[in-house]
């Protein structure tokens, strides 16, 4: 398999990441995903798309998985991307393939026999283009097994950063903005898993809340994993530094501190096999 970067145009808002900090941190996200990869029905001889690797983390797992089969490993990050590739080329060679791609755009038809994903979808905000476009990237008979944030998911945190964000100095360079997260729930997903054409359409909010160590562990989590959108969005380091240091005097007074309230929406469909 050979690395490529799909041409395609971005459709969705776009920023880099600290790879190599979120390859150190994103110790709930992996805990999440190993649940969502014991779903999976896999034989061993499958093609995978994973939709949102990150660094990689899962996707080895997944690989292992699949000592027959392949994965097409998908990220909008370059350096999410190159993490990824340092970590897994090593030891899985040509059997992962790298592609720098919005997911709204995949450049694939009937490519995949299951697409994968944790900790994405909730980055894209037009979930029905998304279920079509997932949709077509599967063989007649494909899954699509993947889980992102959902429901009241941090709706503490994302709520409090608003609110400074719409306060002087921010308001005048952030402008009129509501963040960059799509957290849907169960009902509408299943709905819109039906609409674009999936079979055996499932979904569920569940409660998975994290507790940090400490404060520098909480304030590396908010500035890589949570917040790096709106950080985009503040010119100057003294003013970025202010806001996230606002953020985690805050977090340090919720009870327990350091505590994210994470709700996850879990959720699968199939394509049918046989299509008229």
């Amino acid at each position: 398999m050979t690395n490529v970067e799909s041409d395609s145009p971005a459709t969705t808002e776009t920023r880099e990441w600290d790879a190599s900090s979120y390859h150190r941190v994103s110790n709930p996200h992996v805990d999440w995903g190993d649940a969502v990869l014991a779903r999976l029905p896999l034989r061993g001889d499958e093609m995978v798309i994973d939709a949102g690797c990150g660094t990689g983390r899962l996707t080895e797992r997944l690989l292992e998985r699949l000592p027959e089969g392949g994965v097409i490993a998908l990220d909008q990050s370059a350096n999410m991307l190159d993490q990824a590739r340092m970590f897994l080329s090593p030891r899985f060679g040509d059997r992962v393939r790298f592609i720098q791609c919005d997911l709204l755009a995949m450049p694939f038809e009937a490519e995949a026999d299951l697409v994968f994903s944790t900790a994405t979808f909730h980055w894209i905000t037009d979930h029905p283009a998304l279920f079509a476009r997932i949709y077509q990237t599967l063989n007649p008979g494909g899954w699509l097994i993947a889980q992102c944030g959902g429901g009241a998911n941090i709706a503490t945190i994302a709520n409090r950063a608003l609110a400074i964000l719409r306060r002087e100095p921010y308001a005048r360079v952030v402008g009129p903005w509501d963040g960059p997260w799509h957290f849907a729930g169960a009902r509408d997903t299943v709905a819109r898993l039906g609409s674009a054409g999936f079979m055996h359409a499932e979904a569920e909010v569940v409660h998975a809340p994290v507790t940090l160590d400490d404060e520098s562990a909480y304030r590396e989590f908010l500035t890589t994993v949570v917040l790096g959108a709106h950080l985009a969005r503040i010119p100057g380091t003294g003013p970025r530094v202010a806001f996230i240091d606002e953020m985690v005097a805050l977090g340090g007074g919720d009870d327990p501190a350091w505590t994210l309230d994470y709700w996850r929406l879990n959720m699968q469909g199939q394509r049918p096999p046989h299509e008229e």
